[in-house]
């Protein structure tokens, strides 16, 4: 008992510690900008919550976009929207009333319909408000998705140059630009969208900001004549790692700093994205589609503020304390399953196993619980995360029992087999369900990972909470003599094949995919010693 008492103060601290680190704040420096000076624009979309420009239905009122305008014009001279139509129409009348200026875009689709509606609504809006409007954007990506040849988008921007008396460009990918000099002839000003993160090869935080400057100036390079705007630039708060790229509150302060330097220095217009987290991204880009905000969507407040450090875990010490708590009832379970164990003294190696069971479900239940809105898209996005959810909670409890009890990890035969070979012992049956649900769960990870990765998240959070436990009950109990099981063996060989591939697409530069792959080689080898449980 008294043993079992110093493991879980141990664990305790090493918890506290561990979140103390992880809320560690940030220092953030103060801004470039004058106390008077504002940004030069910022990208507005209006869709707050479920809203989304994807239902054809969905209509902003304009109350909702003056609120918006409102707050915006606090800390920016301008907006610049990519669309005409649900509820956009009121940006520009909106925007002239708070003496904000309007960057108008208009979609160009692989629809010609629907393109020219959008065409003639914003010949229509920039020709009623030539003192706000800004310039006209024709279309957006275009040349990057495909929908229109570099002809025909030429052509359109000629189109609306002869019917609008503001200044008209294009807004695309830098690289796009460099291929395309017919585009670049048409437009007034050349736009550029520089996106370090989306890079085909990433860039980190740190060093976003030389990135930026050094495309820049390549592009006015191949441009000589043309002013060469910004149209885009930006760092996301949440999501997976690209590379060396991770998204964070503090990582989006340092980024937003020192573009607005590089703006600054060398008198550049810098049009930065975006102003509110659009959650209906997500479906397009994943998690990090929707934290490109500088402030949330839930209450619109913003993430950072120049001058005052930022942490990326501000609720840390409640994460710690509920990681604490939990941490309690995985030793409560062990000290519990010791009145019905065989032996009333258990070894080291049990404790240890138990603490390490308790660190890992402790230390990791708080990342767990906040990533779940954070991650969950959809009905079937909620079900994932719930499910991880709930094999990182019951896990660590189950083992730390069995540990204590000397129960090991059942074959899956004996779980989901013929009724008359199945467990009937309450304990064996959870790790049992509990080992199948962690499988799946990890062969889902891994063949997304290896199939379809770009904007797939890293659940290493519970994906951990939920190994950890395992692998250390399957050294730590002995194994039954019994032969090994089929479904066992081929997922550990799909686990196990999947992780080199991970490693090298994703870089070592990549510490989330390091750790899901370390994980995933875990649950592998602890798949594979399962053996015939007694019975």
């Amino acid at each position: 008992m008294r043993v079992g008492l110093v493991c879980f103060a141990v664990t305790a601290a090493v918890i506290a510690a561990i979140w103390a680190w992880m809320g560690q704040p940030v220092p953030v420096a103060q801004s470039p900008l004058g106390v008077s000076e504002k940004l030069y624009c910022m990208s507005y979309a209006p869709f707050r919550g479920t809203q989304t420009p994807f239902d054809p239905n969905t209509q902003i009122p304009a109350a909702q976009i003056e609120a918006d305008l409102t707050q915006l014009a606090k800390l920016t001279s301008c907006v610049r929207i990519y669309a005409v139509d649900q509820g956009l129409e009121h940006v520009a009348p909106i925007a002239e009333k708070l003496g904000l200026k309007v960057l108008q875009g208009f979609w160009i689709s692989n629809n010609a319909e629907k393109t020219k509606i959008q065409f003639e609504a914003a010949v229509g809006i920039a020709n009623r408000y030539p003192d706000t409007v800004r310039a006209v954007v024709v279309g957006n990506e275009v040349l990057l998705r495909g929908d229109m040849s570099a002809t025909d988008l030429a052509a359109t921007i000629r189109a609306m140059k002869a019917r609008v008396k503001v200044p008209v460009t294009y807004a695309d990918v830098w690289e796009f630009w460099l291929r395309s000099p017919d585009v670049a002839a048409a437009v007034d000003f050349v736009t550029i969208h520089i996106l370090p993160y989306w890079e085909d090869f990433p860039i980190p935080a740190e060093t976003a900001g030389k990135h930026i400057d050094a495309i820049r100036r390549q592009v006015v390079a191949a441009f000589p004549g043309k002013e060469v705007i910004i149209g885009e630039v930006g760092w996301p708060s949440a999501g997976r790692m690209r590379e060396g790229a991770q998204p964070s509150p503090a990582n989006q302060a340092r980024v937003i700093q020192d573009v607005l330097a590089l703006a600054k220095r060398d008198n550049v217009k810098v049009n930065v994205i975006e102003a509110f987290d659009q959650p209906w991204k997500r479906a397009l880009e994943g998690v990090v589609g929707g934290h490109w905000g500088l402030f949330d969507d839930a209450d619109h407040k913003a993430k950072f503020t120049f001058g005052q450090a930022v942490s990326n875990h501000p609720h840390w010490v409640w994460q710690a304390a509920g990681g604490i708590a939990f941490a309690a009832l995985v030793f409560g379970a062990a000290f519990a399953a010791l009145r019905n164990a065989p032996v009333f003294n258990p070894t080291v190696a049990q404790w240890l196993a138990v603490t390490g069971s308790a660190v890992a479900g402790g230390g990791l239940i708080g990342l767990s619980i906040a990533n779940i809105p954070v991650e969950s898209l959809y009905v079937s996005g909620w079900i994932r995360s719930l499910a991880f959810f709930a094999v990182a909670v019951f896990a660590p409890l189950a083992v730390s029992a069995a540990v204590m009890r000397g129960v090991a990890l059942p074959r899956m035969s004996r779980i989901i087999g013929p009724v008359d070979g199945r467990i009937k012992d309450r304990l064996s049956l959870l790790l049992g369900a509990v080992l199948i649900a962690t499988m799946l769960l990890a062969l889902v990870v891994a063949l997304g990972l290896v199939f379809d990765p770009r904007y797939r998240d890293f659940p290493f959070a519970p994906l951990t909470a939920a190994v950890v436990p395992l692998l250390l009950l399957s050294l730590v109990t002995p194994r039954p003599v019994g032969a090994r099981g089929a479904a066992e063996l081929i997922a550990a060989a799909v686990l196990a094949a999947s992780v080199p591939y991970i490693v090298l697409n994703e870089t070592f530069a990549n510490w989330q995919a390091l750790w899901v792959a370390a994980t995933l080689t875990a649950l592998a080898f602890t798949l594979a010693r399962v053996r015939d449980a007694r019975g």
